[in-house]
């Protein structure tokens, strides 16, 4: 398999999970003009979004779709990547080569060492944002910001396909992502259950649409408070890639 830097601008990828993350970035990619060889989808639900999100890819096993690919996406639980990594691996169906990413936000380039001793090309890219699984998110990645870790001369590489995806990536080192993990769980468990004890205690005394009052209130305060730890030069501090 050639090389990532010696192809042209257009891949054939494979997606491993069609939860609500993994199709959504694989409909951007192609909305980028790269092709979609195929989906690995287990559920009813999977399938569905799949089909919603992916018209016309085609559901495959997962090593006839690894086999098949150029960029591997796996999508998967942070709890069964490294598992899966390993048995793909073990099972040799990682190719020398290829392009494998994950999303996970706490895991860097360590948890895809199975596939990098086979060849395999190792990037860890991880979008900051709350996903739905439908087409309401593919305008949301449009500014989002993605995590980016991976070797040096991998790195543009994955901010190439961040930028194709309409977000801006922001490299993390290897030694961080365990940090800044724990930043995005605060953050988003932090206001989901804000605004879930918000709306009860709305709803227990008789309002009829808790989340259409708190609406206004609750994107105005979050955006004031992300206006102050931005600060008057209105950048994040953080070395955006280019």
């Amino acid at each position: 398999m050639a090389s990532p830097h010696q192809r042209s601008g257009r891949l054939g990828i494979g997606i491993i999970g069609a939860g609500r993350v993994g199709p959504v970035l694989g409909a951007a990619l192609a909305g980028a003009g790269h092709a979609i060889v195929g989906v690995s989808a287990v559920s009813d639900a999977s399938r569905d979004r799949a089909e919603a999100m992916l018209p016309g890819a085609p559901i495959l096993e997962i090593p006839q779709l690894i086999e098949r690919s150029e960029l591997v996406l796996l999508a998967v639980p942070s709890a069964e990547l490294g598992a899966l990594v390993e048995g793909l691996a073990t099972a040799g169906a990682w190719q020398a080569g290829q392009l494998v990413i994950h999303t996970a936000a706490q895991f860097g380039i360590g948890v895809l060492a199975p596939a990098l001793a086979a060849g395999a090309i190792p990037l860890a890219i991880h979008p900051a944002m709350s996903f739905t699984g439908s087409s309401i998110d593919i305008a949301r990645l449009a500014g989002a910001y993605f995590a980016v870790t991976g070797p040096a001369p991998v790195l543009p590489i994955g901010q190439a396909l961040v930028v194709e995806m309409g977000g801006e990536p922001v490299i993390v080192a290897e030694r961080d992502r365990a940090a800044y993990a724990d930043a995005i769980e605060t953050a988003t468990t932090f206001s989901s259950s804000i605004v879930d004890q918000a709306t009860g205690i709305l709803g227990g005394i008789g309002f009829g649409s808790p989340g259409r009052f708190l609406a206004p209130l609750v994107r105005s305060s979050v955006e004031n408070a992300l206006q102050r730890a931005v600060g008057p030069e209105d950048s994040l501090g953080l070395p955006l890639g280019s």
